[in-house]
């Protein structure tokens, strides 16, 4: 048979493949410790789970408009309002089945061959995986460029053209767990508006996953960017709810008539069940969250301080989500090289930086969403290849 060019174009996730190696080995009787898949070890909030699973009882199984129920979207907005002090129209919201369809949309709209998209390497795959896929030129700007992996808006705004049809932003950032502070967004936002052509596709997931009691710098706090902004988001990071499909995009007026007409055509709507346990959890308390929080911070220090205590590894404190992205270069080894050791040899899966990206060859991503008790033991388990 003989399929589109595009679909050859498309990449994956290398978090799959370890994945894959990982259950492979475990049911081969290793044990295994798992610090590839990105997401936490809490469970989703119980008023969530009960709002969701008394919808369900209550026959709410129904399909809902392909853009989400008007209660989701207006939880969205409600919360976007008490968190960002934004008026943000629910017409505006769309909820999806998790975060990448907002990615996948954004792309498609603005990617086409003669296209340039912007994006940062290393970051998440899916945003280069999709450019290629829309035949677009993808432009990475190098975060590895800076020891703490955050913007460097002069580069950004140096490779801007008229080719230039969308810039990605990631903050706070996966895979490095860096997190570019307000200064810096507001002098990006402000090169911005020189370049009113050049849509922006902020991916904010990890908003409330921020270290040292700092805050985001939304980009909703630029108004003047908003008629070419798209903001994703979404509930899997903050309310541990990633198998649940949730996420949430705000689009400028003129495209949600176009969002709505890909949602028909891809996956007719999120799941109303869901969209129940989402409400419950915007609107509900968020103890589980500063509990979260808490227990990261701890971990942070843990993987952190044993991660330097390594013969040949460099790792920058994170200020946000839940990765750190050592250097392994001066163990003589490239990112493959060490994680390949890991897993084989440490029991230890870990995910290679070339799997975000060109620039990280001697980086690999670790998540510290397991228990202490697991890095602590991670960590003596890969000193020991290494020594």
């Amino acid at each position: 048979m003989k399929i589109a060019k595009n679909v050859n174009r498309l990449g994956t996730e290398a978090v799959y493949n370890i994945f894959a190696q990982t259950k492979k080995l475990t049911e081969q009787g290793k044990e295994i410790i798992d610090l590839s898949l990105g997401q936490s070890d809490f469970k989703s909030p119980k008023h969530a789970v009960d709002a969701a699973i008394k919808a369900l009882k209550d026959g709410h199984h129904g399909y809902t408009l392909p853009n989400g129920t008007i209660e989701c979207r207006e939880a969205v907005s409600r919360k976007i309002k008490s968190l960002y002090k934004a008026d943000i129209s629910p017409e505006r919201i769309i909820i999806m089945p998790g975060g990448k369809p907002t990615m996948h949309y954004a792309i498609t709209f603005f990617g086409e061959p003669g296209a340039e998209i912007m994006y940062p390497d290393p970051g998440f795959p899916i945003y280069e995986s999709m450019i290629n896929f829309t035949g677009a030129k993808a432009v990475p700007y190098n975060l590895t460029k800076k020891e703490d992996f955050t913007i460097d808006v002069d580069e950004i705004l140096n490779l801007i053209n008229d080719k230039t049809r969308l810039l990605i932003i990631n903050n706070p950032h996966n895979p490095t767990g860096s997190f570019t502070e307000k200064k810096i967004i507001d002098k990006l936002a402000i090169g911005l508006e020189k370049y009113p052509n050049v849509v922006i596709l902020c991916d904010e997931i990890y908003d409330r996953l921020i270290f040292d009691n700092k805050e985001i710098p939304t980009f909703f706090n630029y108004p003047n960017l908003y008629e070419r902004l798209i903001i994703l988001n979404g509930w899997s990071k903050t309310y541990a709810m990633t198998g649940w499909r949730l996420g949430w995009g705000v689009w400028p007026k003129n495209l949600i008539e176009h969002v709505f007409k890909y949602c028909v055509n891809s996956h007719s709507c999120v799941n109303s069940a869901a969209q129940f346990g989402a409400i419950a959890a915007l609107d509900g308390p968020e103890d589980h969250l500063k509990k979260m929080m808490q227990e990261f911070s701890e971990r942070r220090k843990i993987i952190c301080a044993g991660l330097k205590k390594l013969k040949g590894i460099k790792c920058n404190l994170p200020g946000g989500s839940f990765f750190v992205f050592p250097n392994v270069k001066e163990t003589g080894m490239t990112g493959e090289e060490f994680t390949d050791r890991c897993l084989n040899e440490a029991g230890v899966a870990v995910i290679p930086g070339r799997a975000f990206g060109k620039f990280a060859a001697y980086n690999v991503r670790l998540n510290f969403a397991t228990s202490r008790q697991n890095i602590t033991k991670a960590i003596e388990k890969i000193d020991k290849i290494l020594k």
